[in-house]
């Protein structure tokens, strides 16, 4: 019988590196200064998520070494900036207005982009107020949504907007 034997990864912690959580900190020289910088990266990633100063040690020369505590303040830190920036991409890429119909209905129209590099659009998508999909067109990604120009999709039949 032949057994196979899984290596497991072996994780850095180090004065100025530090693996874990799917994380890397790694302590570097300040090119704009004296000083030194963490740089947080995440596993899989090229570019780091965040690079931030890097307190000094005591002899004023050196970084102050890195540890469990401080490795796991970066990595929430970290964590918290791509976590942003996620909400701030999604934010750009879907967008939603509500426009008040007779009877005191509404209709809610979203407007999602696909940001394709050789290929970029947005879907204009009209709901009930039960969420059922009433209409739906591909428009060009620099359409821009209002409560006017959902009113006037709606009021054209739903066809595709001219611009």
């Amino acid at each position: 019988m032949i057994e196979e034997f899984m290596e497991e990864e072996v994780l850095v912690q180090e004065d100025r590196v530090w693996q874990g959580n799917g994380w890397t900190a790694r302590v570097i020289k300040n090119e704009d200064d004296d000083g030194w910088a963490v740089a947080m990266i995440k596993d899989g990633e090229a570019e780091p998520a965040l690079v931030g100063p890097w307190t000094m040690g005591r002899d004023k020369k050196n970084p102050k070494p890195l540890d469990v505590n401080a490795f796991n303040t970066l990595v929430k830190t970290a964590s918290e900036v791509i976590r942003r920036h996620e909400q701030q991409l999604h934010a750009q890429l879907h967008k939603s207005v509500r426009v008040h119909t007779v009877g005191a209905a509404y209709v809610t129209v979203n407007l999602d982009i696909t940001a394709d590099e050789d290929d970029p659009y947005a879907t204009l998508t009209a709901f009930d107020p039960f969420g059922e999909e009433l209409a739906q067109v591909r428009v060009a990604p620099n359409f821009r949504l209002s409560v006017a120009s959902a009113t006037a999709w709606m009021e054209s039949g739903y066809r595709k907007p001219s611009a």
